[in-house]
């Protein structure tokens, strides 16, 4: 019997195949960006507590059982919290659906100050160098994971043979904070966006089907063992995928803690049409809301596909 590792490559390079050979639909604009998660949390004051204080959002909106999160100085919606009072955390193997999301900051410097801050605090993130980003890894109360990174420059990314070359290398955090200039961290700065999502899926092919042929994002990464990194308009990355939570997972249900939705946005509404029509057209569920489309994968994550970024109003509303 193959051992886990060799059955990974064998994957990596059975999905290199398919995704060579298959026909490519219309694909996302260039300038697509993401817009915000929306996460289900089983005490919300929990939760802002710990948003605010470790990661360093500020509320934009409350009220009920939900919160609106922002950058300081700026009023661009990022992470919208919803309580389900008593909602299961997420288990250490992880669900089907979210395996984390990801903050991008504007520049490396303020990556230096957050770790700075989480130093100062006593925080322990996982941190890492992929060569095209460096990013901190953190959990939130309910277990549902973050990362916060800054991209390095875009023309020293590197592709090969069609890939883009990444990694999973120890980071110089010393280096990082050093960054920083002596500045303190005073939350998350102005310009702060939704970087990408990664998700545990229950098969890359089928994964492949939705986010690629369907949706229309590009692959980057394919022989990542057991994983897929797919993207609009050359990015490194703005959907990871990855089937690392094993055979026969389970997908995040009503009770449990989780990613509600994610938001892909386009420059125009009718891009945003074609989109769920391709998705629709492909046999998967598509619903019409009142800002977009919403899409469900294999797996029942909903993506929301918008035309701009979204208002306060649209986020106050939960966008449903």
């Amino acid at each position: 019997m193959p051992s886990r590792r060799e059955s990974d490559h064998r994957t990596s390079r059975s999905l290199s195949t398919f995704l060579s050979m298959a026909t490519r639909s219309d694909i996302l604009p260039a300038a697509t960006t993401l817009g915000p998660v929306h996460l289900q949390v089983a005490e919300l004051g929990r939760s802002l507590e710990y948003y605010e204080a470790v990661l360093g959002f500020r509320v934009l909106e409350r009220g009920g059982a939900g919160a609106v999160l922002a950058a300081h100085g700026d009023d661009t919606p990022l992470v919208r919290l919803q309580e389900h009072s008593g909602a299961a955390s997420v288990p250490r193997r992880g669900r089907l659906g979210l395996y984390h999301y990801a903050i991008l900051l504007p520049d490396r410097a303020a990556l230096g100050r957050h770790v700075g801050h989480l130093a100062e605090i006593g925080a322990r993130p996982g941190a890492s160098d992929h060569i095209v980003s460096e990013a901190l890894y953190l959990t939130d109360p309910d277990g549902l994971g973050i990362e916060v990174y800054a991209d390095r420059p875009r023309a020293g990314w590197e592709w090969r043979d069609g890939e883009l070359v990444m990694a999973t290398d120890s980071l110089d955090l010393d280096d990082l904070v050093a960054a920083a200039g002596g500045e303190r961290w005073t939350g998350m700065p102005p310009g702060t966006r939704v970087g990408h999502v990664h998700l545990h899926v229950g098969a890359l092919r089928q994964a492949a089907a939705f986010y690629r042929d369907a949706l229309g994002f590009e692959p980057t990464v394919r022989g990542y063992p057991g994983a897929l990194f797919l993207s609009a308009g050359g990015y490194h990355h703005h959907l990871g995928l990855n089937t690392w939570t094993g055979p026969g997972a389970a997908p995040a249900g009503p009770a449990d803690a989780r990613l509600l939705e994610w938001t892909v946005v386009l420059p125009q509404a009718d891009q945003a049409e074609a989109v769920a029509r391709r998705v629709e057209s492909a046999g998967f569920p598509v619903a019409p809301t009142a800002d977009g489309w919403l899409l469900t994968d294999p797996w029942g994550t909903s993506v929301r596909v918008v035309s701009a970024a979204p208002t306060l109003d649209a986020a106050r509303r939960g966008r449903t």
